[in-house]
């Protein structure tokens, strides 16, 4: 069985086409699976519009992403993990190359990214010069990652002392154990935080990850670029 699990805090807005995509590319693998939405505290509809699509929710109030994410690997029965975001999409393609990927020894994986939606010309510029030098280094994505159980419990999951950064950590961890492979096909995830946040804010939160090391990410404190609750309002 495969479980895709899935952090939201509310999420209203992203997480139905969110669902909708997952739910499309795991039907087309022809593999048994769950979807598991890990509910942190909404106060919106998140949870309510993931129970109507049939997914499995659980209710936490964490605030932290790491472990919102081993709260939903603790309760999926599948085999192989897929930890995947509210505001992605995922294609076909991107389940049969986990698997592949798997099946020829890796111990986990990822993808690179591209935006569904519209992003600021200086935010395009901006990822497009961070994700070259991100996914040199092989490193996998928050938005997308997946291992197996095994390999799950035996890297300790996603490190809980810190709130911004874990899936480097995590993918790091991997690395012990296996090749870590990204896949051909970019994930396509929301652009909304270019959108929300000016340049000057972006770049001042990069450069103050860069200087302050592990140190920065270990409390919430100063990751509002992660943490303070924006949402965009999408109308209809």
């Amino acid at each position: 069985m495969l479980s895709f699990i899935v952090p939201a805090f509310n999420e209203e807005h992203e997480l139905p086409e969110t669902l909708r995509a997952l739910r499309a590319a795991a039907d087309a693998s022809g593999e048994n699976y769950e979807i598991v939405v890990v509910d942190d505290a909404s106060t919106d509809a998140t949870a309510a519009l993931a129970t109507a699509t049939g997914a499995r929710v659980i209710s936490v109030r964490h605030r932290q992403i790491a472990a919102v994410r081993n709260a939903g690997a603790r309760v999926s029965q599948g085999d192989v993990f897929f930890f995947i975001d509210a505001d992605t999409r995922i294609a076909p393609v991107h389940i049969t190359g986990a698997l592949a990927a798997l099946a020829n020894g890796c111990s986990g994986g990822g993808a690179r990214i591209a935006f569904h939606d519209a992003v600021p010309g200086w935010g395009r510029l901006f990822a497009r010069v961070f994700c070259a030098f991100y996914f040199a280094a092989n490193l996998g994505a928050g938005a997308f990652l997946f291992t197996t159980r095994r390999n799950f419990e035996a890297v300790g999951g996603f490190d809980e002392q810190y709130f911004a950064g874990e899936e480097v950590f995590f993918t790091q961890e991997l690395k012990k154990i296996g090749r870590f492979e990204l896949l051909a096909k970019p994930m396509l995830t929301s652009g909304r935080k270019l959108r929300m946040h000016s340049p000057r804010q972006i770049l001042m939160g990069t450069f103050a990850l860069m200087i302050g090391g592990k140190r920065a990410v270990r409390s919430r404190a100063k990751l509002d670029f992660w943490y303070d609750g924006k949402r965009e309002r999408k109308t209809t």
